[in-house]
């Protein structure tokens, strides 16, 4: 297993910021604004060439409603991680705040390293100075403007312990697995799903909404397979998301899904289908993921009511026929044992594995059945389809004046490919490709005799 840093420090001191420098990413959300992170996040970095995994961890000691699960996350980082990276602030100067954390630290029995964040502006020194009180080796850093990150990464190097094996490196990357997003309105159950998936209370769980504000990734090995879930902050309508945080938090859930191979949809079976969950619907298929829908709290509902959701999904849900319906308690399991089992078909069928013979076969049968309209008096012909791209699956059918078809038989097309292929919970991407006439935009050259011929007529219509 890699070795692995925590980054822990007051609110706002800057630990997002440091987390995507080092990683090279962009993946922690970063603002203006205290207690942002709630959840612990992972990363992977290079630090003088060893390999190592960070965990941004939201701030301790907070004063807000999440303080007390904020703190928790912070406390499982600290237990995993070999070294604490304890961030704290230049420009506000030492904080009774911040010598109650190193306490708090060194009470665990942490390695430490202070990293002075922010010292662009101030003078380095005075700050460093101020700081020696708590008897760390200290850092004077500017996360914003990569300052003294160098020398950081080399004093950080010397302290981490040598990484077991190559293997170890690779289980801890977590890139080749089945990228998987929970999406959904706020407070319909999201992180909650994803704690008994992994059977840990691994991410903040409040009954409020909005407690998810960032997209966070964590790898799962599960019945042989590995998947990377991501958990994601609700999707509200857009007229109602006033706060930039909030913004930036709808920004990062609609990504997630552009980069998932496949996305659970969570609706709330104690509301039942209503227009925001359809928004989220139709962007997760036009980003071309693989999808299932989970409908949560369903325990909670009498055999009438189920029966009454049932029926309004049956009839709301027909223009997505292909994504599979589950119904689940994320709270208390039912029905959440066999969800990954669904994900995995979806994304097998994503992947798209099928030959060009095949694809033409299947092509000729659906003309067959139902030729395509004729435009101002000429057949549209499809002559042969092959594969293009897989999650989604994508299919080329060339023929002659596909500009034309109707939009109608182009969905005929989808629906045909999807049934034959048995392609469940993905849609199907058909693009038309029609050549170029090579006599577009010529003039035919008259031979000798038609040009005669053709005086003979003009001369023939000028008497008349």
């Amino acid at each position: 297993m890699l070795p692995r840093l925590a980054l822990v420090g007051r609110p706002n001191v800057g630990k997002s910021t440091l987390f995507n420098k080092l990683t090279r990413r962009r993946d922690a959300l970063v603002a203006d604004v205290p207690g942002l992170t709630r959840d612990r996040r992972y990363g992977r970095t290079t630090l003088d060439d060893k390999p190592c995994m960070l965990i941004d961890t939201g701030g301790l000691f907070g004063e807000d409603e999440f303080a007390g699960v904020v703190g928790a996350q912070a406390d499982v980082a600290l237990e995993e991680a070999e070294l604490v990276l304890f961030i704290v602030d230049a420009r506000e100067g030492l904080t009774a705040l911040d010598e109650e954390i190193v306490d708090y630290l060194r009470r665990k029995g942490s390695e430490i390293l202070l990293l002075i964040n922010k010292i662009d502006g101030v003078d380095a020194t005075q700050a460093e100075l101020e700081f020696t009180r708590l008897g760390l080796d200290a850092f004077p850093i500017s996360a914003a403007h990569n300052r003294g990150l160098t020398r950081l990464a080399s004093a950080v190097a010397e302290r981490l312990p040598a990484v077991a094996s190559e293997s170890d490196r690779e289980a801890d990357d977590g890139r080749a697995c089945i990228r998987t997003a929970v999406i959904g309105r706020p407070n319909v159950g999201k992180s909650t799903l994803i704690n008994r998936l992994l059977g840990e209370q691994r991410q903040v769980v409040l009954d409020q909404p909005g407690t998810t504000r960032d997209a966070i990734e964590i790898p799962l090995a599960a019945d042989g397979d590995d998947y990377l879930l991501i958990d994601t902050a609700g999707v509200r309508r857009k007229g109602r998301v006033d706060e930039i945080v909030e913004k930036y938090s709808v920004v990062k859930s609609l990504d997630a899904m552009e980069h998932a191979h496949v996305v659970i949809l969570m609706l709330d079976g104690s509301e039942g289908l209503v227009e925001q969950d359809l928004h989220v619907l139709q962007y997760a298929a036009r980003a071309g993921c693989g999808m299932v829908i989970a409908v949560n709290k369903w325990d909670g509902l009498s055999a009438d009511d189920k029966r009454a959701r049932r029926a309004t999904l049956d009839r709301r849900l027909e223009f997505v026929p292909w994504a599979p319906l589950k119904f689940i308690s994320a709270l208390h399991g039912t029905g959440v044992g066999n969800l990954l089992t669904e994900v995995k078909k979806v994304y097998e069928a994503g992947a798209f594995d099928v030959g060009t013979s095949l694809l033409n076969r299947i092509l000729a049968g659906l003309v067959d059945a139902h030729p395509p309209p004729s435009v101002r008096g000429r057949g549209i012909k499809l002559r042969y389809a092959h594969k293009t791209g897989e999650h989604p699956p994508r299919i080329a059918v060339h023929g002659n004046q596909t500009r034309s078809l109707p939009a109608s038989y182009l969905r005929y097309l989808e629906n045909g490919f999807r049934k034959a292929l048995n392609l469940v919970g993905n849609p199907v991407r058909v693009d038309l490709k029609t050549g170029d006439n090579p006599y577009a935009g010529k003039r035919n050259e008259l031979t000798r005799r038609q040009r005669v011929s053709r005086k003979r007529v003009m001369r023939h219509r000028k008497r008349r």
